[in-house]
């Protein structure tokens, strides 16, 4: 895994009700996956983030996303505070921040 830090500012898709697209800063923290994949995850993540504005809906959005795309079974956290310690299968874990929260995502089981 890598802890070299990523910012990619992330320019999301107009939302459907015809409002200015946000713009995101994404700030990669620890990545094990392909740059395909990762750069795919990211565009799913912050597609949650302009869909949703509840963290357990982010999240949602996020596994039905990753699992339709990647292949069950994913998991997803999404939240300002709180620790973790995961195992994942290799090439299949992420972790990142959308503005001031974090979005850890990683394939199990």
């Amino acid at each position: 895994m890598s802890d070299a830090k990523v910012e990619s500012p992330a320019a999301a898709n107009a939302p459907a009700n015809g409002t200015k697209p946000v713009e995101r800063k994404v700030v990669v923290k620890s990545v094990d996956m392909s740059d395909e994949m990762r750069t795919d995850a990211i565009k799913i993540i912050t597609d949650a983030f302009d869909a949703n504005t509840i963290e357990k809906d982010i999240a949602a959005n996020i596994k039905r996303e990753c699992d339709r795309k990647f292949g069950a079974t994913w998991h997803v956290i999404v939240g300002r505070n709180f620790g973790s310690y995961v195992t994942h299968e290799t090439k299949h874990f992420l972790f990142l921040y959308v503005d001031q929260t974090a979005v850890m995502i990683f394939k199990s089981g």
